[in-house]
């Protein structure tokens, strides 16, 4: 039961624009915070603004555009009550096959950009000694599935950030939640399934050295599985496991109105399922029931 007054709190929410970032602007919004939702892309908020939301264009990855987004905020509201750092996105393929500039890219918007605007955040909190902060994990940060290598290392950092993060502002008033999401239905699915597409095979370097007769690219076929895979979770029977991202809002409200709010909430059946499997599941077993999925890439 929510024992928080919500009305008039400001929450500031990264990656409104669509799925949980727009259905956790509209929740909050309904339960009467002060919100603002944030994205690239203020064109596509145009609904977000009709119920009430302060839209604004933020670049996770820009440090300007964070700064300034912040100084907006406070100058707006005086107040920085509750961020969620939603932005990220997933790309797929076997960790030879991404260039380094893609994997670097997804650290910078799921990893560093959170952290960046974590810390412009806090001293206003801190000033308040009031505060909640909410980490949109995964639960790729507890398990691993083949070909999402990079993206479940941006998770694993999340994991650490916020444990570490947790025990830092504790003292100020101000709790760290982390959410641990299974499947949910959104537009994350259709983009970690486009970047399939955009995996090349190894460097020019890599494929001159590489025997005559040898294929252009030795995981094209796993690569190929991964992608089907992924598709078919967020389309095929999967996605009864899952939930949209309307679930994840109401969690989102309900945890940072608790009195005393979780550290960390596991949310869909698939990833209540998943993160005790992998926990007692030896390794070596692990990758078995990986292979009976999956192709081994030989």
């Amino acid at each position: 039961m929510s024992t928080d007054q919500p009305t008039g709190r400001v929450a500031v929410i990264t990656g409104a624009s669509s799925g949980i970032g727009e259905a956790t602007a509209v929740e909050l919004a309904r339960r009467g915070f002060i919100v603002y939702g944030a994205a690239r892309r203020v064109d596509r908020m145009a609904a977000l603004a009709g119920r009430g939301v302060h839209v604004i264009e933020m670049d996770v990855t820009d440090d300007a555009s964070l700064t300034s987004g912040v100084e907006r905020v406070l100058g707006e509201q005086g107040r920085i009550d509750v961020l969620v750092n939603n932005a990220g996105y997933g790309s797929y393929g076997a960790l030879e096959d991404v260039p380094l500039d893609e994997a670097r890219r997804q650290f910078e918007v799921n990893v560093f950009g959170l952290a960046r605007l974590t810390q412009l955040v806090l001293p206003k909190m801190r000033d308040q000694r009031w505060g909640k902060i909410v980490n949109l994990g995964s639960m790729g940060g507890k398990l691993v599935f083949p070909g999402g290598g990079w993206y479940h290392a941006t998770k694993h950092a999340l994991e650490a950030v916020s444990d570490a993060l947790r025990f830092e502002v504790r003292g100020f008033g101000i709790d760290v939640i982390l959410l641990e999401p299974g499947l949910i239905t959104t537009e994350f699915g259709n983009a970690a399934v486009a970047s399939m597409s955009e995996v090349d095979g190894p460097s020019a370097g890599d494929a001159a050295a590489a025997p005559v007769g040898a294929p252009a690219d030795p995981y094209a076929k796993f690569n190929a599985t991964v992608g089907a895979a992924t598709a078919g979770a967020y389309d095929g029977p999967l996605r009864l496991l899952g939930a949209g991202p309307e679930r994840v809002a109401k969690v989102i409200e309900k945890s940072i109105t608790k009195r005393r709010a979780p550290t960390r909430v596991t949310i869909t059946p698939s990833a209540k399922l998943s993160i005790p499997s992998r926990r007692l599941m030896p390794d070596r077993m692990w990758d078995a029931m990986m292979r009976a999925q999956f192709p081994t890439p030989k």
